[in-house]
Parts: C-alpha cells; structure tokens; sequence
C-alpha cells in the first residue's frame, strides 16, 4: 500500500467525530439549519449528527431529511435489476462468498447465450436498466466486459418492446484507457466500492499480495474513471466491515475530493450491509455490525449530506427495512433480484452461487404494486442518459429543479409502458389509479404534455420521453 497522501485522513476523521460527541445544543441546532437548505453539510457538520443521540432532535431530523427528498427527487423510486455476469475472482475478501480461495463457491462466466437468456428473462419482467456485475480475473477481463456489454444491448425480445436501455458497471479498478473503451460501449452509471475507507482495516480484509489489496489504487478508481469520460460515477462502503460513522464521513471526503477535481460528485451512493455469503465466516463475527436503528440514521444523515446524489438500497434488506428508508432518501432499488449466476433463467437461488444472502425475493410485479400502492411512482427511466444529461450537467439541472421537471414526468411514461405491457391485472390497477392522481396534480400545460405522450403509449409506442 503505498505510502502517499490521499483524501483519507484517519486521524482527522477520528478527531472531528471524538470532537462532536461534545457539540451543544447551539451547534446542534446551527447544524440542523443548514441541513434544512438542502445544500449539504461539511464534514464538521456531519460529524456533529453522527454522534447525535438524542431521540427527540432525531425525529426533526428525520423529518427534514424526508423532505429534502420530497422537494429534490418527488415521489419517485428508480428501478434496477443486478445481473452477476461471472464470479471467477483471484482476489481473497474476507468476507466475500466469490473470494478466489473459497472452494465452496460454484464458478461460472456467462457465455453470450446463456447470457442472452438472463437478459431475455429480465426484459419479460420488465426490466429497462441494468448493473453488470463482474469477479476480477484475467481469463474475464475488458473484452469479456465489451462482448457481454454489447451482447446485453443487442438483446431484444421477439415483439420489440422488451429491451435494456442502459446498464451501469460493477467492476474492478481499471486504467484509464480501459474506461474510454467502456465509455464507447455506451454504458451508464460505473461502480467501484471502497468497501472500508480505513486503510488498516482494509488491509486486514484484503491481502497485500491480491489485485484488490492496494488501497491507494482502489480509492482513486473513480478519479481515473471521470478522466476516462465516464462521468458517472458511483461510491459506496460495505457497512459492517468498520466503524459506520468513520465510513460515512469518508464517503463525504470522497465526494468532497471528486467534486473539487472534477465538479461534480458521485452520481450514486451505495451502503449495502454486510450479510451472509457461504462458508465464509466473517459476517457473523464482524464487531462491526450496523443495527437497523444505526442503519436508518445512517441513510438519513447520508442524505443531507449530499442532497443531489442518487442512494441506492438492495434487497439485502428486508420489505420492512426497505419501507422505512424509501421516504428518508432512497431514490433507487433493485427489485426481482437474483445474484446467482444465471439464477434468472435458473429462476433459482443457490447460496453456493451467490456472493452473498438477500432478504427481499419478491418479483419486480409485486415491488411496483406495493410501491403504487404506498403513493410512490416506479420508474424505468433512463431518459438522461439519451439526453445527455449526465455528471456535471446532471447535477446543474438537478439543483435548478430538474428533477421534477423531467425525471417525474417520465417517470409515470415508463410507469405506464410498464402497467401495458407486464404488469399483472392487480398491479395495472393499482398503477393506473396512481398514474390518475399523479396526472391530476400537474399544472396545464405538463398535464397536456404527459397527456400526449401517454397517449403515444397507449397506441404502441415505447421508449417515449422528455
């Protein structure tokens, strides 16, 4: 690990969270009044939550943080399906079911057709968007990623309405020639989680002589991405492997680092906890375990910290976990999920093919219902991305009010392509009804708008958008 300075200063986050467990009531309330701008925190201000305990303040805390997430993102929840792609690894995570060294782990790389099944199954679902997922090996390096990307975005079903619109990357480190080549493949959102910030801890979980054990390589990932073109870029820690407060801050740093090199943050946040995989220990014996209590104050205070950057929850959480945080800032999830490889098709999930245990299997019909239901406006959209609305010139538009200018609308156009074309009769219902109301709210001239469009739908169209 190399020896040079980044934007991870372990003492320095220590030190700002030992100083605010001492915060009064004055700064308390001043970090409060600033949280309510919706123009984020500093991490003197974050820290001074973070350490919060007082369950009174915490009730107005939550409450601002639901309606930040109101007034930025509206009422919509976008969706996603993860799709592992091979989980042949030589890396040895600790806590990781797909680690090189356990011989438990079934193996498997996708071959294109097999691969074309699992995105076949996908789009009869219902499924628009997509996160590939890939191990990190030689034998299924950048051009197995190219072949299985293309491969992916050529894949249609017979009747042409089923198609994915875009897929986001879950991929290791690379060099910045290798994201230019990923760039032209047309791809979305590119993930690289630092798992844990804390240097120490990260070369506890990760040995020194693996691809993945340089930290410093790692952390500065997405740095590389950015100046590879791909200016969507998503962060995020394993919560469970340290400290979650040491690793809320350091997200902080690491957007603060990206915005100060680039102008403009991570485009997505991610905060999985650590669960289950098979025969691997560690889960269960991590002193680092994130109670659900310390979970939901930990999405809410994410939230405020960075208003305008998208937070992703998997189905690693339970249906009631995942009800609780969807108004404090959630704004995307996955849903019908299944990360066995090929567990689509399989329509099967063996823990022996998966990286690690989730708790919300129901299908992506049954999620959009009880989202409708809840008064939330599913989306399959991918609009920006054709638009090109991406990295900076995202964030411009999002902070102007875009979001609802935009992203709402089209929302319920690709809410209404999917109640057509997928949903069960309930789910239709539902759905309609929500369309209704949520139409009903908009001013003339969007209400006209939507109308049109909507319209255009309903007689075949698809992939209509503003």
């Amino acid at each position: 690990m190399s020896s040079e300075k980044t934007f991870i200063n372990v003492e320095h986050i220590e030190k700002l969270l030992a100083d605010a467990k001492n915060a009064g009531k004055s700064v308390i309330d001043d970090v409060i009044r600033e949280a309510r701008k919706a123009k984020g925190l500093t991490p003197e201000q974050a820290a001074v939550l973070l350490q919060l305990d007082d369950e009174d303040t915490w009730q107005e805390v939550f409450r601002i943080a639901r309606e930040i997430k109101l007034e930025i993102y509206g009422k919509r929840i976008v969706f996603f399906a993860p799709l592992y792609v091979s989980n042949y690894c030589v890396n040895r995570c600790e806590y990781c079911g797909f680690r090189g060294d356990n011989e438990a782990s079934v193996r498997h790389a996708l071959t294109m057709e097999e691969l074309r099944k699992e995105i076949l199954a996908l789009e009869n679902a219902g499924h628009k968007r997509v996160l590939m997922v890939y191990g990190q090996h030689p034998k299924y390096g950048l051009d197995y990623m190219v072949n299985t990307i293309r491969t992916a975005y050529e894949t249609k079903t017979p009747d042409g309405k089923g198609e994915i619109r875009r897929i986001n990357v879950n991929a290791a480190p690379m060099e910045v020639a290798d994201y230019k080549v990923l760039k032209q493949e047309g791809i979305g959102t590119y993930q690289v989680f630092q798992e844990t910030y804390h240097p120490g801890m990260y070369a506890k979980y990760h040995p020194a002589n693996t691809l993945k054990g340089d930290y410093r390589y790692r952390l500065y990932a997405l740095h590389r991405a950015q100046e590879g073109g791909l200016d969507d870029v998503a962060i995020g820690a394993l919560v469970g492997l340290y400290d979650w407060k040491f690793e809320a801050l350091a997200m902080l740093f690491h957007a603060l680092d990206m915005e100060k090199e680039f102008h403009v943050g991570p485009h997505t946040i991610s905060f999985p906890r650590l669960e289950p995989a098979y025969n691997t220990p560690l889960p269960e014996t991590t002193p680092y375990k994130v109670s659900d209590r310390d979970f939901k104050r930990l999405v809410t205070i994410l939230r405020l910290m960075v208003p305008y950057t998208g937070m992703i929850l998997t189905a690693r959480e339970k249906p009631e976990m995942r009800h609780e945080l969807f108004e404090l800032g959630i704004s995307q999830i996955d849903a019908g999920s299944c990360i066995a490889i090929g567990g689509y098709q399989e329509k099967a999930e063996r823990m022996e093919k998966q990286q690690f245990k989730i708790f919300d299997d129901r299908s992506l019909d049954a999620v959009t219902r009880e989202l409708a239901e809840m008064g939330y406006i599913p989306s399959f959209c991918t609009s920006c991305y054709r638009s090109h609305r991406t990295g900076e010139h995202f964030m411009e538009f999002a902070k102007e009010g875009g979001v609802k200018t935009f992203c709402q609308p089209n929302a319920l156009l690709t809410f209404q392509e999917f109640l057509i074309d997928y949903a069960s009769p309930e789910t239709r219902k539902v759905g309609e009804e929500l369309i209704r109301r949520e139409t009903e709210i908009l001013n003339i001239k969007e209400k006209e708008r939507v109308a049109k469009r909507m319209e255009e739908i309903k007689n075949g169209k698809r992939d209509v958008f503003f």
